[in-house]
């Protein structure tokens, strides 16, 4: 399974996944590049800025203790929410002025034009076999594109069904392991006036997610993969079974009837307040349905989705992966410096992060204490063991304007708007994904 996990893990960074946490900004004062003192002051962007995000409490916490360690480098932080986050990235690389060091969401329509443009500098020549040793086993493949490295892994994160017990049992109804439970449970559960599952499809992505996987376990990983390299397969028998599947769902009231009014935030809160029997979602909602004030603290587990009777998918085929990280700008004016801060800072994050909830480990655990991590966060890691392969994030992976389509014609075909046979074709128009899958 380990040469599996590498060869699957090494295709996570050029599918590239990011998930992003939606936040509140945050802004620090920025840096000029050298103090007056002599040293160096490396600017640092990132988006970790929310109240629920371990990252958010942790970031200052290492950045203050590499500075107090280091008075010759010193690091100057700004976190920035979410899509302001982009927005800002962006808009500072095409006036060259981007910072030394910027959080990036791993794929193609994100980071990848970065890379191509060289944006982005490429840290190969600073990699060590020791560095190598101490990150988890596949991630020294995964960070690598085309041979070359411009990252270093921090989290994996991976979506899985979130399942509360207590309504299932209410219910009576079976934690599901095939399609067909699935549709059994989402019967129980409505004729007991419970939600089956809840949605946020104001945001567009939570929907998404649900398509994603349904279409993983009906076509299998290499098909999806395919089809983001020839769009055409995307108009196929397997992918039109799949949009069937997800139409029947909603058809069959799986989901809530307001999720078109229901962002991610909102979805969230009603599942930690008990107002859905299930979620599918990426292990960072674990630090919030294990808080003391959560409703379903101690009543969730976390399950691999579904497999399907007459799929060709599996359930060690794993939606998410480790793809997001910092980058370092191909404009900083201290390079060698810039990379000695960014193996502290992924190293340091990705480790004391796990611990927090953060996200799953991309580098070695062997020493940490990992006894007081939460009954989710301990099954997530379980689950991530038996992966034999990853594709990460839909709208990373497809270029931008393919991405926004995909998510439009999910919610379309939640809505009914169009048939599946209607879905897949215009699937097929998308653009192909440009990327050494």
């Amino acid at each position: 399974m380990k040469a599996l996990l590498k060869r699957s893990l090494g295709m996570v960074l050029a599918l590239g996944i990011a998930g992003s946490l939606v936040a509140c900004s945050s802004e620090s004062s920025e840096g000029k590049g050298s103090g007056g003192d002599g040293s160096v002051i490396l600017k640092l962007w990132d988006q970790s800025v929310g109240n629920t995000d371990p990252s958010a409490k942790l970031l200052p916490q290492i950045i203050e203790k590499w500075n107090n360690e280091h008075p010759d480098i010193q690091i100057v932080r700004t976190g920035t929410t979410g899509e302001q986050y982009k927005t800002k990235v962006k808009t500072s690389i095409a006036a060259g002025e981007a910072p030394d060091l910027f959080y990036g969401m791993g794929g193609g329509s994100f980071m990848e034009p970065y890379i191509q443009s060289g944006n982005v500098l490429e840290i190969t020549k600073y990699i060590t076999d020791d560095l190598k040793k101490r990150m988890a086993p596949g991630m020294a493949e995964a960070i690598q594109k085309d041979g070359k490295i411009y990252t270093l892994p921090v989290y994996t994160h991976i979506a899985n069904l979130y399942v509360n017990t207590e309504l299932f049992e209410q219910a009576g109804a079976k934690l599901p392991t095939t399609y067909t439970e699935l549709l059994d449970a989402v019967e129980k559960l409505k004729a007991a006036g419970i939600t089956p599952a809840l949605m946020g499809e104001k945001d567009r992505w939570p929907g998404m997610y649900w398509y994603d996987i349904i279409a993983m376990r009906q076509a299998g990983n290499e098909a999806v993969i395919e089809a983001f390299k020839d769009p055409a397969k995307w108009n196929s028998p397997d992918f039109v079974a799949a949009a069937t599947k997800m139409q029947e769902l909603a058809k069959a009231g799986a989901f809530n009837s307001s999720m078109f009014s229901m962002g991610y935030d909102e979805m969230l809160g009603a599942f930690n307040a008990g107002n859905g029997a299930m979620m599918f979602q990426a292990n960072w909602v674990n630090a919030g349905i294990e808080d003391p004030s959560s409703a379903t603290k101690g009543k969730v587990k976390v399950i691999p989705f579904p497999v399907f009777e007459d799929g060709k998918g599996n359930n060690t085929e794993i939606f998410g992966g480790a793809v997001d990280g910092f980058y370092i700008s191909n404009n900083t004016q201290h390079p060698d410096e810039a990379v000695e801060f960014l193996k502290y800072l992924s190293e340091q994050l990705g480790t004391q992060g796990y611990l927090a909830g953060a996200g799953l480990p991309s580098w070695n655990t062997d020493d940490l204490d990992t006894s007081g991590l939460s009954t989710l966060d301990q099954s997530s890691a379980e689950i991530m063991k038996t992966a034999t392969s990853f594709i990460a994030w839909w709208d990373n992976i497809l270029p931008a304007e393919s991405a926004e389509a995909h998510k439009n014609l999910i919610a379309q075909l939640l809505a009914g708007d169009v048939t599946p046979e209607e879905f897949c074709e215009q699937m097929a128009q998308l653009k192909p994904t440009e990327l050494s899958l």
